[in-house]
């Protein structure tokens, strides 16, 4: 659940003129487009216009293999936002999203007998940053769902550190599992200053199991019956056969993660899938631009060799 945003991006600085690609795109969006490629039944709460461009994201969202049962369409704008593809991660997006159709979503959006019976619902920082309305549905759909997982998904253009560490603060009780990022999240809406005391205290507050992702590092692990101190508590990163633009690549492991979870795989098994689907996806040019199917990110997770021990 979360904002779908149409996505427009350059490979060079902006400027008129400047060829660009318009794609869809919005961490709701990538992250159920990897959960459905990584095997699972997926559905998207999210709000669209009602419009022509609405009709055509909603077309994007089922060649992308996700029902569009759960979408709303309202009068309103789309949000928008610029970005310029950056191999090196290094980007700067430029938003047009205030007052969003997306923003409108709320509690009334969240059916109870749909979010009681999911496997697993996910929703991140941003879809509570951008509006109150948006936050009360993702609280609403935490207290709904068996299986709740918060990606942080901190973005301090959008929001204030002391609104993201209130809503992390109060989601984290009720999730299943939290996936803030090291250093940047654990830092700023933490306090800690290594992965592993960032996964404690999470557990600490409450949430069952923890990925925190390192970037090139790996991914620290933590969870019901899971040594924190164990070898199988580290994963490491896996190499990306090429990088284009790494826009989603933290969506694509968070979905994908999830949906194998879902699917039985334990947590360290889906953590390494998550990390393989996350390092073939920055192939792609935006957000979705390249989305593997779980052949491929199975293929690539293969051999086994990325579990060992980490200080």
């Amino acid at each position: 659940m979360g904002e779908i945003l149409v996505e427009v991006a350059t490979d060079v600085a902006f400027g008129h003129g400047v060829p660009a690609q318009v794609g869809i795109s919005g961490d709701a969006l990538n992250v159920a487009a990897a959960a459905a490629a990584a095997g699972a039944r997926v559905g998207l709460l999210s709000v669209l216009t009602d419009d022509d461009l609405g009709q055509a994201i909603a077309a994007r969202i089922r060649e992308l293999g996700i029902s569009t049962d759960l979408l709303k369409f309202r009068t309103g704008q789309q949000g928008v936002y610029l970005v310029h593809c950056d191999p090196d991660g290094q980007r700067e997006f430029s938003y047009a999203r205030s007052g969003s159709v997306g923003s409108t979503l709320g509690p009334d959006d969240v059916d109870p007998a749909v979010f009681s019976a999911t496997g697993a619902v996910v929703a991140g920082g941003i879809a509570c940053a951008v509006s109150d309305s948006s936050r009360a549905a993702v609280l609403k759909a935490a207290a709904l769902a068996g299986r709740f997982v918060f990606d942080p998904n901190f973005r301090p253009r959008l929001t204030s550190v002391e609104y993201a560490t209130a809503a992390l603060t109060e989601l984290a009780p009720q999730t299943f599992l939290v996936t803030p990022s090291f250093p940047g999240e654990t830092s700023a809406l933490l306090g800690c200053p290594t992965p592993k005391e960032a996964a404690a205290k999470l557990r600490g507050l409450g949430a069952v199991n923890v990925a925190v992702t390192c970037g090139a590092d790996g991914i620290q692990l933590d969870g019901e019956g899971l040594d924190a101190s164990a070898d199988l508590a580290w994963i490491d990163s896996i190499p990306a056969p090429s990088v284009v633009d790494q826009t989603g690549a933290g969506d694509a492991f968070v979905g994908t993660l999830t949906a194998r979870m879902v699917l039985g795989d334990s947590l360290p098994v889906a953590a390494r899938y998550g990390a393989a689907a996350a390092s073939l996806v920055v192939g792609g040019k935006g957000g979705t631009g390249f989305i593997p199917t779980f052949e491929q990110t199975r293929a690539h997770a293969e051999p086994e060799g990325a579990v060992s021990s980490h200080a």
